[in-house]
């Protein structure tokens, strides 16, 4: 008599060297959480490099601080140069932080509805802040009089 292991009936239930143990684990590629890792890997790289070198031309060039007002954006965002500059950094900022916090959300949230909804507020958020940075950038009148 022999006894066998009971098959539960899912593919996931049981180890693949149970079912047919001499055969090799065929390797699962890609998918949307491998893009999401590399992005955050590439996007961390991307961003220390324009945030380092945001600071450093903020603080360490001329006067520093000192001459950062209104008359300094207004100069600095005439050249598409630095509305794409600043453009990518607000893009891989907010969307590198929404999928560590969507990472987070998946981790932590218990119920499929609470990671629905999380999730969904967040995306809207991001969407919402990234599409008014956009229109900032590209709409700043230099011109306005301030009174």
């Amino acid at each position: 008599m022999t006894a066998e292991a009971p098959i539960m009936g899912r593919s996931y239930d049981r180890p693949a060297s149970l079912d047919n143990p001499r055969s090799p684990r065929r390797p699962r590629r890609g998918g949307f959480e491998m893009a999401a890792w590399v992005f955050m890997r590439v996007s961390g790289v991307a961003l220390l490099i324009l945030v380092l070198t945001h600071l450093s031309i903020m603080l360490m060039v001329d006067d520093g601080v000192h001459r950062i007002n209104f008359a300094f954006v207004a100069d600095r965002w005439t050249n598409p140069f630095w509305q794409i500059w600043d453009l990518i950094m607000l893009w891989l900022a907010m969307l590198h932080g929404g999928n560590g916090l969507r990472t987070v959300i998946s981790d932590y949230a218990r119920k499929d509805s609470t990671r629905f909804w999380l999730t969904t507020v967040l995306v809207v958020a991001m969407v919402l802040i990234m599409a008014i940075g956009t229109y900032v950038i590209f709409s700043f009148d230099p011109n306005i009089k301030i009174s």
